[in-house]
């Protein structure tokens, strides 16, 4: 006689959409508030957002209606005119330009330093330097802009005596003994302010790459670099473009460390030594204390172009990332 135990079949696992129909239809009064405050923040911040474009416009269209000159391609900004003139040309170009020189400057560093604090430096080394940085992010704008200009200026004269003696071939490098308030100080700046930003996001992004695959590597007899280039990096790929995005959105909106360093005009210079030049948050800081009326609704009609860059950049980001979301911590 047979009297082997039978083990009883375990009972079916919920399909996803059994699981998902029953979070939907939870009765406990704790999911239902929270669900109730998540679905509720994210309707409120759509509103938000769409409230600023609403205002935004509306104040935009009754200075463009205005305008005398072209709001696009026009070297000048007199609001104060009888028949008012302004444009956004000089503005859009410095504000684009400071921010491609930041990012050119402050991605391979950040990186550099986030892969050195989390691969190579020891822990007693690693720490301090990550709340250094730290401490860094949390400097206000003005205290670097006040930096930029007493201590920052004065000093790169030197640089750009270099840089003409070698590359003023280039145009972009043409340097006039002006004094260093340029675009490129100006880039130079920015760069060193989101440069915390980049590091301090990137650093935690390769923190989480999983061991296996670092020891997988190194078990195939890879080298140090060979680990991070074929492991950590595509690993952190979609996390080193989100803080790239950060600290791009920083830069486009700097305003009183920009406003601080830069010598202002409106016209736009070849090269990237020679003072002068403007960018949106610069000039609205710069000119919203003095304008009246209607030089304001102007100032807002630049800051809605400064939005729609801002989302345009960030639905890159977005579309970049969803394209390899095959690298993202959540795939791995």
């Amino acid at each position: 006689m047979d009297i082997t135990t039978k083990t009883p079949p375990p009972p079916p696992q919920p399909t996803v959409a059994e699981h998902k129909s029953n979070v939907r239809g939870a009765t406990r009064p704790g999911d239902r508030v929270f669900r109730g405050l998540a679905r509720g923040s994210g309707i409120f911040l759509l509103v938000i957002m769409a409230a600023i474009a609403v205002f935004l416009t509306w104040r935009a269209a009754i200075a463009i209606g205005k305008n005398e000159g072209n709001f696009l391609t026009t070297f000048e900004w007199n609001t104060g005119a009888t028949e008012p003139v302004f444009g956004i040309a000089v503005l859009a170009y410095g504000t684009v330009i400071s921010s491609i020189i930041a990012m050119v400057i402050a991605v391979p560093i950040a990186v550099a330093i986030a892969l050195f604090l989390t691969h190579y430096a020891p822990r007693r080394l690693s720490g301090p330097i990550a709340y250094v940085i730290d401490l860094l992010a949390a400097v206000p704008s003005i205290v670097y802009g006040l930096w930029g200009a007493l201590i920052l200026v004065p000093h790169m004269n030197g640089l750009f005596g270099w840089l003409n003696d070698y590359f003023r071939w280039t145009g972009i490098f043409s340097w006039e003994e002006g004094p260093a308030r340029s675009m490129l100080t100006v880039g130079i700046l920015l760069a060193i302010m989101i440069l915390p930003i980049i590091t301090n996001v990137s650093r935690e992004v390769f923190k989480q790459v999983p061991r296996m695959n670092e020891e997988a590597a190194l078990a195939l007899g890879a080298t140090r670099w060979e680990v991070i280039r074929m492991s950590v990096l595509p690993f952190g790929r979609s996390g080193v473009i989100s803080a790239s995005m950060l600290g791009l959105g920083r830069a486009l909106g700097e305003t009183m460390a920009v406003a601080t360093v830069l010598s202002p005009d409106f016209l736009i210079h070849g090269s990237l030594l020679n003072p002068g030049g403007g960018t949106f948050a610069q000039n609205i800081a710069s000119k919203f204390g003095e304008a009246n009326e209607f030089g304001r609704d102007a100032l807002i009609a630049s800051g809605l172009v400064l939005f729609v860059i801002t989302l345009l950049v960030n639905g890159a980001a977005r579309m970049i990332i969803a394209r390899r979301k095959e690298y993202s911590g959540a795939n791995a």
